[in-house]
């Protein structure tokens, strides 16, 4: 499967430009990118054709989204969605660590208890669904969670340093949830995580957050060692 097959024309009552770049965004973010099949090339007249604009506008959108580091244009080659190297995805995932656990430190000092308490009804009716629900749904699920926290620590700059880090775990997320049993793990640090927000504890708060993330960098390390391969080859082809 293919971007293109995701996609539908614009509406005309929006800003097109950007219009074109969330839409193409959106898609890119929702894509298994780290799995091998996925076809990561963006053909320019097929998204055109799907979105029933010109090439001006798809174009412009790319060029963003080259800025964003979530696509690659090589000359005389095409664009390509990003896929990053197990090394840059494990760099990713410490600063994620950093981040948050610093965000979990201030959640025990500012958030209120009501805060607290809809983080918990957040998490319990995610993890009662995380049993039944598709992997991508209790990844999205997951990745809400500690938006949650970033946003309860009251540091705005922390948030947004934190997306750019979100837009690119997202498909990591989405793989490694569906591995092991990495999906009873995260409920079972979810709920850790909020026992020691509540106690108001910001040490263990910050070290619990900050072991349930470098778990998933430990299981990256140990399992994704095919990726730099499939980069290679991939790479090779193009």
């Amino acid at each position: 499967m293919s971007i293109s097959d995701n996609l539908s024309p614009v509406a005309v009552n929006f800003t097109l430009k950007d219009h074109t770049y969330d839409v193409l965004r959106k898609a890119i973010l929702e894509m298994n990118i780290y799995q091998p099949e996925t076809d990561l090339r963006l053909d320019e007249r097929k998204l055109a054709e799907n979105l029933a604009i010109s090439r001006t506008p798809i174009r412009e959108a790319l060029a963003r989204l080259a800025q964003d580091g979530l696509v690659e244009i090589i000359p005389r080659k095409g664009v390509f969605v990003h896929r990053k190297s197990r090394t840059e995805i494990l760099e990713m995932v410490v600063i994620w660590a950093a981040l948050e656990s610093m965000a979990a430190r201030l959640v025990t000092e500012k958030a209120s208890d009501d805060d607290l308490r809809a983080l918990r009804k957040f998490a319990v009716k995610n993890s009662m669904n995380a049993m039944s629900a598709e992997i991508e749904e209790y990844s999205d699920a997951n990745i809400q969670f500690h938006q949650y926290i970033l946003e309860l620590s009251g540091c705005k700059a922390l948030g947004k340093m934190a997306d750019g880090l979100f837009d690119h775990m997202h498909a990591v997320r989405r793989r490694a949830m569906g591995e092991g049993d990495r999906v009873t793990k995260s409920v079972a640090d979810h709920m850790e995580i909020i026992d020691a927000l509540e106690a108001r504890d910001a040490d263990l708060a910050s070290r619990r957050v900050r072991e349930h993330t470098m778990r998933l960098h430990d299981h990256i390390h140990k399992t994704w060692t095919r990726l730099e391969s499939l980069n290679s080859a991939e790479a090779e082809a193009i």
